[in-house]
């Protein structure tokens, strides 16, 4: 369990880290304005954008079999592992082909998906956390889909500030999450676990 939860650290750290690779754009030029054009046009620009996508892709998509094993035994716990692995397969897609607009809509849909299984399992005190992430996701899609034109690319920076956010958070649990204690093995017939001798019928 220590090592699905250290590779789980590991995997979701270095994602976010090349999710939020778009920040370069604030320090490098790309030709894209971060008012008026939406993020996802800097993958149609520079390549580096598209490897470090997918290198959040591959990350994410690693970091579902050690969530696996970490989350409770349960729909809800899997269903955040899968949602995990899910995303990371959709940036793969989109680093290899950007520009979709169903892949725009199928990377919302998985991580409100994803951001409401959190809401179903975590305890109380990191529930109040993940129900405050559901609300800025709702948002930030809403602003999205009907801000002000204009504005279009400062939405979408917001939308994926807010995403990098919400990692953040569900790699904090990951950190803090209390893991399993291993199940001992049933003791072999006729070896009695007191000790003691038999008892009569």
């Amino acid at each position: 369990m220590r090592a699905a939860r250290l590779a789980a650290i590991v995997l979701i750290g270095l994602g976010m880290l090349a999710y939020s690779a778009w920040l370069l754009e604030f320090v490098m030029p790309t030709g894209v304005s971060p008012v008026t054009e939406p993020v996802e046009d800097l993958l149609l620009g520079d390549a580096l954008f598209r490897v470090t996508t997918g290198v959040a892709g591959l990350a994410f998509l690693a970091a579902g079999p050690p969530l696996m094993r970490l989350v409770p035994v349960h729909w809800t716990g899997r269903l955040t592992a899968v949602t995990v692995a899910a995303y990371g397969i959709l940036l793969l897609v989109d680093a290899g082909a950007p520009g979709s607009t169903l892949l725009r809509l199928l990377l919302n849909v998985a991580f409100l998906v994803g951001t409401v299984s959190l809401v179903l399992w975590w305890p109380p005190v990191w529930r109040t956390w993940a129900i405050g992430g559901l609300a800025l996701i709702l948002a930030t899609w809403a602003l999205v889909l009907l801000g002000p034109q204009p504005w279009h690319g400062v939405f979408t920076r917001v939308q994926l500030a807010a995403r990098a956010a919400e990692i953040l958070v569900g790699g904090a649990y990951v950190v803090r999450m209390p893991l399993s204690k291993a199940r001992k093995p049933p003791a072999p017939d006729g070896i009695l676990q007191c000790g003691g001798p038999p008892h009569p019928n």
